[in-house]
């Protein structure tokens, strides 16, 4: 009787793939993750120092130019909500009804006033809530743009980070460091955008609800970040996510006009206490149009020269954009800010500010600036930086009508 042994072969495994090792915490590295928030509070810190200079040649108050006009209503709502606002404000008409309130959106006084009840809920609570919540809100935007300089065509860090010096010094910026709703909306519609973009539908439209509840340019945002949902639901893209982000989009600013149309007890409510109040309504452009050629027939004040420039040159770099091959859910972004703002009539001196939120028209400057020498970037922006400041010192100081 033979006996067969059997021996067992080894099993032979692949040796286990090392871990990615963490990248070490580098002066360099370390830099690049500050510069946007160094950038972005740089010129705005630099922004002040003019409006301090300005302040004091023109005996114009800082505090008062810093939290006049719509600062003042957003302040007013925070501290008594929509029914018990100081009657000392009132509409372009100097008239008020229990609906003129219901004109500003409800996302960033309510932020004021969450922050400030902790604090105390004084007036100065308030205001300390209204600055701390517009500085942190700019702060978001710019690391969002520096994530949207990475993901545009011949787009790098260098692009990113040159969008946020544009950003911050824009001609009317100055409302980047007042109690104004432009830096959360722009923080809220930038990293949106740059969901979009990475194809984080729910984040995307988590962003779009809650620009939706700040401004009304929430309508162009809506727009973008629907569109681009859309197309992925019918081109069967990322599953779900698509489905579960274009739903969200619209929740926040829909939501609020509802409500408005409830209070006002008409569906169109909000439009209506909008042109009733400020005459502000759709033409097509053709106030616009007038307030340009009106202006450029007589002598121009600095302010309406520079107004007119911006509209010039935001039109432009939509054109530019398109040819540019800049994606398109941020060219259909721009081109509906710059569509609400252009074709509506109201007041001529906000069209520049309200063009705060087209940030993406900057994306081509960004670029053509990355491919320069260091110092010509640094020289230009600087420069850029002078004379805006000085701009929105002088529109806050020295103009006389509303920004």
């Amino acid at each position: 009787m033979s006996t067969t042994e059997v021996t067992e072969q080894p099993v032979v495994t692949a040796p286990a793939e090392p871990r990615p090792r963490r990248r070490p915490w580098t002066v360099r590295r370390v830099a690049y993750t500050l510069a946007p928030a160094l950038i972005y509070l740089g010129i705005r810190e630099f922004g002040l120092l003019v409006l301090s200079w300005m302040s004091y040649q023109t005996h114009f108050p800082m505090g008062q130019a810093l939290t006049s006009w719509d600062a003042d209503w957003y302040l007013g709502i925070a501290a008594g909500g929509y029914d018990n606002v100081p009657a000392r404000l009132v509409d372009a008409y100097s008239q008020r009804s229990p609906e003129t309130p219901l004109a500003f959106f409800p996302g960033y006084p309510k932020l004021i006033n969450y922050l400030a009840a902790p604090l105390g809920g004084t007036h100065n609570a308030r205001l300390f809530a209204a600055f701390t919540i517009t500085i942190v809100a700019g702060l978001f935007c710019a690391y969002a743009l520096v994530r949207l300089g990475r993901l545009v065509p011949g787009g790098s860090t260098r692009t990113g980070l040159i969008l946020v010096a544009l950003f911050a010094a824009a001609p009317m910026s100055i409302v980047l460091v007042m109690p104004y709703s432009e830096a959360l909306f722009c923080a809220f519609a930038a990293w949106s955008l740059v969901w979009v973009l990475e194809r984080n539908w729910v984040l995307a439209g988590l962003a779009c609800t809650c620009a939706g509840l700040v401004r009304p340019t929430a309508a162009a945002l809506v727009l973008a970040v629907g569109l681009a949902a859309l197309v992925a639901v019918v081109k069967r893209q990322d599953g779900w996510r698509p489905w579960a982000g274009g739903l969200l989009v619209p929740l926040g600013f829909f939501g609020y006009l509802g409500w408005v149309a409830v209070q006002t007890g008409s569906l169109f409510g909000y439009f209506e206490l909008q042109a009733r109040g400020w005459d502000s309504r759709f033409d097509g452009g053709l106030a616009t149009a007038r307030f340009a050629l009106d202006a450029l027939t007589r002598q121009l004040s600095v302010f309406e020269g520079v107004t007119i420039l911006v509209i010039l040159a935001s039109i432009a770099l939509v054109v530019i954009g398109f040819r540019m091959k800049v994606p398109w859910p941020l060219m259909v972004f721009a081109l509906g800010v710059l569509l609400m703002d252009l074709g509506s009539n109201g007041m001529m001196a906000s069209k520049a500010r309200l063009l705060m939120p087209a940030f993406v028209l900057l994306i081509p400057i960004a670029v053509g600036l990355a491919k320069r020498r260091t110092a010509t970037v640094v020289t230009t922006l600087t420069g850029l930086a002078v004379v805006t400041s000085w701009f929105g010192a002088y529109s806050l100081t020295v103009w006389s009508w509303a920004i």
